[in-house]
């Protein structure tokens, strides 16, 4: 065996349809598009949602809801995460960067600071805002909750 007698396994090939080159082939006239339609048309793409003329289904269910633009997502992180990040890295001051250097937000999160756990280290805390538990919590251990 060599290169040049190499052939592919039998029946494991197809012969291309070739489509639109006269009667003869057998796919000529129509090329396999069937009659007449938008689909046997060149050009033809079906639009996003089209159901054949009928109303499409986003056009017959009414609109509702409201999204407000001035909404402001905050990230929550729990005092006692803010223990164990101080714990691992013997932190005194927790600011914005130090959660992102740590993984827990990305640049672009704001953060709001909610009570749950415990909190032990005494801790100056910066974030965008606090819940009124996590404020007792972090004055509680004489630290403070700044607001930026």
């Amino acid at each position: 065996m060599e290169l040049h007698n190499l052939k592919p396994a039998k029946g494991s090939t197809h012969k291309e349809k070739r489509i639109g080159r006269g009667q003869g082939s057998g796919y000529g006239g129509t090329s396999t598009r069937g009659h007449k339609g938008a689909k046997s048309r060149s050009g033809y793409s079906k639009k996003l949602g089209f159901e054949g003329g009928q109303m499409p289904l986003q056009r017959r269910l009414p609109k509702f809801g409201f999204n407000n633009p001035s909404r402001r997502e905050y990230k929550a992180i729990n005092v006692d995460v803010l223990q164990a990040l101080a714990d691992k890295h013997s932190l005194a001051s927790i600011d914005v960067q130090s959660l992102i250097d740590a993984g827990l937000i990305s640049k672009t999160d704001q953060v709001k600071i909610l009570g749950s756990g415990t909190l032990t280290a005494k801790l100056e805390v910066k974030a965008h805002a606090f819940s009124k538990k996590a404020i007792e919590a972090i004055e509680a251990v004489q630290g403070s909750a700044v607001k930026i």
